[in-house]
């Protein structure tokens, strides 16, 4: 009468209940990229240059995160901007007098690196002030609709080679729930952090049964943090609308989650990966120094400098 799902045995669901949920889920074709935020922890950079604009070895992070939203079939590319945001747009627009230059030269590479996302269907919406990740999320709900969707903070850069966000897709078209991503911090570190409490489920999954924004070491739940990748459904729309202000003065999305833990159900997806806390400068170094390690145009030189340097400090 009950149907298991990939082994994940605290996941019984009726298997009629399930075909019929399957059919009338939609497929998960959007995805949010919050760029409003005022990037104080990189001032003066930040004043009038986006954070998000901040190259890692020859890309913007901004960018990494789209093509890792690209691997996954993402068809439209939903970016909430701020003031001084400019940029953002205008690198993920044609630039025709650059690219005529450099098709003149024959540098088809370059020509090649700076057209290639030219083809996708990128969406603007100005988040008119900095208040918070739920805030600049609710901002989204005219684009999105009724379609569930990926958000992905851009500073929280994952190693190209990882799979996180599809198999956040994947588990989504099983359960359809939100998904949020979930890493393990030292509790050291937890402050930081939206954290979660719930009951594993095998395989890395948790059924959550409570979210806490950024508490104290002794008042954290868990050790289970909550990073920037994240499958929500519109039904988060109508929390966000009527959420008061949270810690800080913002509109919170984990205090917008743990109210929709009231209406359906929300689970968390443990990433063991790589990622890289790119909004922190040193988090941010960390991510270059290993980007261009693996970056063939720079990596052999680079790493002998870094062995030089690494000599000298030892003396």
């Amino acid at each position: 009468m009950y149907a298991i799902i990939n082994n994940y045995n605290a996941l019984s669901y009726h298997s009629g209940l399930i075909f019929m949920k399957k059919k009338m889920r939609k497929k998960i074709r959007k995805a949010l990229f919050p760029a409003g935020g005022l990037g104080t922890r990189f001032l003066p950079a930040t004043k009038a240059s986006p954070k998000e604009m901040l190259p890692i070895v020859d890309k913007p992070m901004i960018q990494y995160a789209i093509e890792e939203a690209i691997t996954c079939n993402i068809e439209e590319f939903i970016i909430i901007t701020g003031k001084y945001k400019r940029a953002i747009e205008d690198h993920f627009d044609s630039a025709y007098e650059l690219e005529e230059n450099l098709r003149k030269m024959d540098k088809k590479k370059l020509l090649n690196e700076i057209t290639k996302l030219n083809h996708l269907n990128f969406a603007y919406i100005r988040q008119r002030a900095a208040l918070g990740l739920g805030h600049a999320i609710f901002c989204a709900r005219p684009f999105v609709k009724d379609e569930p969707f990926a958000v992905l903070l851009s500073d929280d850069v994952i190693e190209p080679e990882e799979t996180l966000l599809r198999d956040m897709l994947g588990l989504y078209e099983k359960l359809g729930c939100p998904i949020l991503a979930l890493e393990e911090v030292p509790m050291t570190e937890i402050h930081k952090y939206g954290v979660i409490e719930g009951k594993p489920c095998g395989n890395g999954v948790y059924k959550i049964s409570d979210l806490v924004e950024k508490p104290a070491r002794e008042k954290a739940p868990s050790n289970l943090a909550i990073i920037g990748r994240y499958i929500l459904t519109p039904q988060i729309f109508g929390v966000l609308e009527k959420l008061p202000p949270g810690r800080g003065g913002e509109i919170q999305l984990t205090d917008g989650l743990k109210k929709l833990l009231k209406k359906e159900a929300v689970y968390g997806y443990l990433f063991k990966g790589r990622r890289y806390d790119a909004g922190d400068k040193l988090g941010y170094l960390k991510a270059t120094v290993n980007f261009a390690l693996k970056n063939p145009e720079v990596s052999k030189p680079f790493a002998e400098y870094l062995l030089g340097i690494a000599a000298m400090i030892k003396k």
